[in-house]
Formats: C-alpha cells, structure tokens, sequence
C-alpha cells in the first residue's frame, strides 16, 4: 500500500503524532529528492550547452587562427615574390632607360621603349599590391582627414566609374583625424570603387560613407584581430550581385577573384587587407546575394593635428665625382647602377653580399657613399653592414634600396628614423637625385661641425628681422641658426612644416627660410600655404640642387644651394627684402 500506514487499537496519542511526524518526514525527503533530481537534470543540461558553446566558441577562434596563419604564410611568400620580382624589374627598367639614350631621335624606337616602360610600371603596381597584401610595404603615415580625402577623388572615382554609376559620398560632421598613409587609402578606395562597378555591371549605386566609430570589448571578443577602441570608419556600398556566403570568407585571399579568367589579378582586395591590417585597422565585409555588398574599413583615430598632403620636389638630375660602394646580390641591377652612377661621372666600387663590401671598407679605400640593398644572402645584414661602415668611416653616407624591406630598417609599418630607402623599382632619375641630396646635406653638415661660430655680425643689417627657420637635419639647423643669428636677425626654429604653420598662426614673421625636402610635406608646398594668409612673405629655399621648380617663381623668393654659407644667406635676404620693399 505504499504510504498507508496501519496502527492497531487502542493506540496511544503520542503514537499517532510519532507515526504522522514520521510521516510527514518522509514526505519531506521524497520532496527534496526529486527537487535534487531536476536541478541535477537542469544543470546536466546547462552544462551541456556551456560545453558546447564553449566549444563552439574554442572552433571559432581556431578557424580565424587558422585563417590568420595562412594569411601570414602567404603574405611571406608574396613578400618574397615580391622582392625578387622587384628585382627583375629594376633590371628591365635600368636597360630600357640606357637604352633611350642611345636611341634618342628614332621616334619609333623610343615609342616602343615608352610602351616596355607602360609594362614596367604595372609590372610595378602588381609587385606594390603583394607587399601591401604581405604587409611588407614601407609605409608614410599622414595624420589625414578622410573627408578631404573623399571629396578631393571625386573626379577621379567618376572618370573611373562612368556616367552610369550614381555616386553618394556621406561624411559625418566632427570626422576625427586618423593616421595613415595617403597614397594607400586612394588605392584602397579605387580598388573598392573598381570592384562595385563591377559587381553593378557597371550600373547602379555606390556610397561612400566615412563616419566615427566605437568598437567595444564585446566587438572584439567576437573578432581577435580587433583592438578595442574609436576609430575612422571608411564604407564602400554598391547595389550589385553580391556575394555568396559560402565565398564570402575567400574573397581577401590573393589571387581569388569572382571575375571571369582575364578580368582581374585578384590582388584588390588582398591588397586593401593587407594595408588595413599594417595600418593597424580592421575591415569587415557584409554582402547579400542578389542585394549588394558592403565593405567597412576600421582606422586607428589619431588625436594628432592633421597633416598636408604635398609630393616632394623634383629637381634637375646631376652627378660628382664622389666614391660609391655598390653592394647588390643581383648582378643584372648592379651592372645598370654602376652603369648610371659612372655616366654621372661617381667613382663606383662593388661588391655581391655585404661580407665582400666590408672587406673593400676595411681595405682603406675612400668612400663617400655605400648603396645597399637591404636582402641580400650571407650570414651579414646590411643593417650590419652599414653600422661597421660608419664605425670605420664616421664621414660615409648610406642608402638603402629594396623591393622588400623585411623588418630589418621598417617597423611597425614605418622607416626606421634616419634611414634613407630608395625603394625598386626605382627610375635612373631618381636615383641620381637622391644620391645627389645624401651628399648635399652631409657637405652641408660637415661645414656645420668645421665653421667656427662667430661673435660678431656680418654686416649691419637695416633691421632686424624675426626670420622662421624650417629644417628637419639637426645639425644642419644648428648651424643655419648660427648664421642668421650672426647677420644680427632673431630666429625661430622647427624642424617640420606642420610646426612651421603653426609657429606662423601665433608669431609674426619677417622671412621664412625652409628647406626643400622636409619629412611632411615639401618646402614648396609649405611656402604656398604660407603664402595664402602672408601672401607677401619673403621665403628663401635651401636644397642641394641647382634648381628646384617653384622656389624661384618671383622676386620675393630666392635659392641657396647646400652646402651654403653665412654670404648666401645675407645676399638671399638682401634679395627678397629688395624685391618687397621695392630696391
């Protein structure tokens, strides 16, 4: 009968209520097991769920560990290709431009050199992409404001598109400042732009939307590569095909395209990944089949004050008569250097790896220049070549050139400070001027460490001036400073052009003397936005060429050319003082 109890009678009762305690005490427990028996069954089944969230979660993070290690696998290999791709390239743009000399005057000739060097220049840009998509390319970050940046590609994104693409740019009023390099985010956003066009067949709508954005800790849980924290967030949005889910994850891989065979490299979007990611930024791609595709790009803020974005000067291509070590493992890029460089009149030496050319330093013969490749093979580094050459010579000057810098003299995206790098494939031009500077700049440095500081004037000026000195080579400051001061004038001193500007918005000035090869932006550009709230300023240029297109535009302008002395820049002065006052 289970839970009846019989008694027999008489019962006494203190035996009922012994017997319903009894009872009721058993109640109790049968109560209490099955409560333990559900919660045991409801925390079987949460720790069910846990375990298998957990491991969900623990595939997830192992599939975008996965996908981050094949990433870095194939951008080395690309790094890799890239370099010697560089390298062949060098070879093939160093003989085609020898070769237009010699056949200056046939014009059929030297349209077919123009067109080999059309193939070098794309050749150029699809070695450019596989570094950006390897993370391997130097970059030169500018604090930016990516509204300016959209509105002035206009033009460019609608002759791009064609009439048939409706574009919408949307930029979000107090856009913060972010830091990136210029030249890669126009890149980006053509290659976004190109690949919507595309996907509209070549009709439809794209937006462009820049705008400030927030990712959280919870954002970055879900995404590893994220950093919490504000960023400047770039969209690309078309009304096209879009893309299927079960492809949607390959599309930033290099080399996979959803065009047909013939139109496309597939390095588009590799290339916008691979800089977004060097940039420390993060892009995030939403599409719908049948619908559009958006693709969203994440940059660091920057609470720094937005930088100009100006191209340095070109100046006309002379030699010397200076020594130069040549060390480069590739024997085709050597032989066109050398080649160069003796045409421009250099006394070249060489060498095939970096132990051979430190045998040659050591060896006691003058050098004033070593042009080194940075990868090259051998136990040695040319990092560590340059470092034993300067021990040995203090007076010799380096440059670098590769197609592919490692992480030797960049890090975390940026050119190691002091280092100079010509990077391939590079123009015989080029080359030649920026030779030419390096030897410029030390002349003038060297002047500066042997010139005894005077202590008195030159010469009486009529009055002293309040002169804005802008230059980025310390000692070569120091030592402008030095001289201006002796010619009795009072002088500020910066050392970037963005200071300079800022200088000039609280101080008045009487003159401005800038060098033409700052680090941000060029002397030239510097004086033009000088010259749009002082349009009289009198501005004095120092390079190390003979001309500089724009520093001598009118009589309020004047050039000393490095290595330059305390007359240069009392006779420039008089001048464009001259020239304002009406002398």
């Amino acid at each position: 009968l289970g839970n009846v109890t019989f008694i027999e009678r008489p019962f006494h009762p203190t035996t009922l209520v012994s017997i319903a305690r009894a009872a009721l005490r058993a109640r109790q427990r049968q109560y209490e097991a099955r409560a333990s028996m559900v919660a045991l069954r409801d925390l079987s089944s949460s720790l069910e769920e846990r375990v298998e969230a957990a491991t969900d979660e623990r595939q997830a993070a192992l599939a975008q560990l996965h996908e981050a290690q094949k990433l870095e696998t194939i951008g080395q290999l690309t790094g890799g290709v890239a370099h010697d791709f560089n390298n062949l390239l060098q070879v093939v743009s160093g003989n085609l431009q020898l070769l237009a000399r010699d056949i200056a005057g046939n014009e059929q000739a030297e349209r077919r050199i123009r067109n080999a060097m059309e193939g070098v220049a794309r050749g150029s840009r699809l070695a450019s992409q596989l570094l950006a998509f390897g993370r391997r390319q130097p970059l030169a970050p500018k604090v930016i404001n990516l509204g300016k940046l959209i509105r002035g590609m206009d033009e460019m994104l609608r002759r791009a598109l064609g009439e048939t693409v409706e574009i919408e740019s949307v930029v979000a009023g107090g856009l913060w400042h972010t830091l990136v390099d210029p030249g890669n985010v126009e890149n980006a956003l053509l290659n976004l732009a190109i690949n919507a066009r595309d996907a509209m067949n070549g009709s439809g709508k794209l937006t462009i939307e820049a705008g400030n954005a927030t990712l959280d800790s919870a954002y970055a849980r879900a995404h590893p590569d994220v950093t919490p924290g504000r960023y400047v967030m770039l969209a690309v949005t078309d009304t096209g095909v879009g893309i299927p889910p079960e492809i949607v994850d390959k599309v930033f891989d290099p080399f996979f395209s959803t065009k047909p065979e013939g139109k496309g490299t597939g390095l588009g979007l590799s290339m916008v990944y691979g800089f977004v990611k060097q940039s420390g930024g993060h892009v995030k791609i939403y599409s719908e089949p049948g619908e559009g595709t958006t693709i969203r790009i994440y940059l660091p803020r920057s609470l720094e004050a937005e930088e100009d974005i100006a191209s340095h000067d070109s100046g006309p291509v002379t030699g010397g008569a200076e020594t130069i070590l040549v060390v480069e493992d590739d024997q085709g890029v050597r032989e066109t250097v050398i080649e160069t460089l003796s045409d421009l009149g250099y006394r070249v030496l060489q060498a095939p790896d970096a132990k051979s050319a430190l045998a040659i330093v050591e060896s006691g013969i003058p050098i004033d220049l070593l042009f080194t490749d940075v990868v090259m093979p051998g136990p040695m580094k040319s990092t560590e070549l340059a470092r034993r050459a300067v021990e040995r010579l203090p007076n010799i000057k380096v440059l670098f050139t590769s197609g592919y810098t490692e992480n030797s003299i960049v890090h975390e995206g940026r050119l190691d400070e002091g280092v100079e790098l010509l990077s391939k494939p590079y123009s015989l031009e080029q080359l030649a001027r920026k030779v030419r500077h390096q030897f410029a700049n030390a002349e003038q440095r060297r002047q500066a460490l042997e010139a005894p500081r005077s202590t008195q004037p030159a010469s009486t000026p009529d009055r002293k001036l309040t002169v804005l000195l802008c230059e980025d080579d310390a000692l070569i400051a120091m030592a402008t400073l030095d001289m201006i001061e002796d010619l009795g004038h009072a002088v500020i001193e910066t050392g970037t052009a963005r200071d300079a500007l800022a200088m000039l918005a609280k101080t008045e000035i009487d003159l401005l003397l800038t060098d033409v090869g700052l680090p941000d932006m060029s002397g030239t550009a510097l004086a033009a936005r000088v010259r749009e709230s002082c349009p009289g300023l009198p501005v004095i240029f120092a390079t190390g060429h003979s001309r500089v297109e724009g520093a001598e535009a009118d009589d309020r302008t004047a050039l000393v050319v490095k290595p330059y002395q305390s007359w240069d820049i009392e006779a420039a002065i008089a001048k464009v003082l001259g020239a304002r006052t009406g002398g």
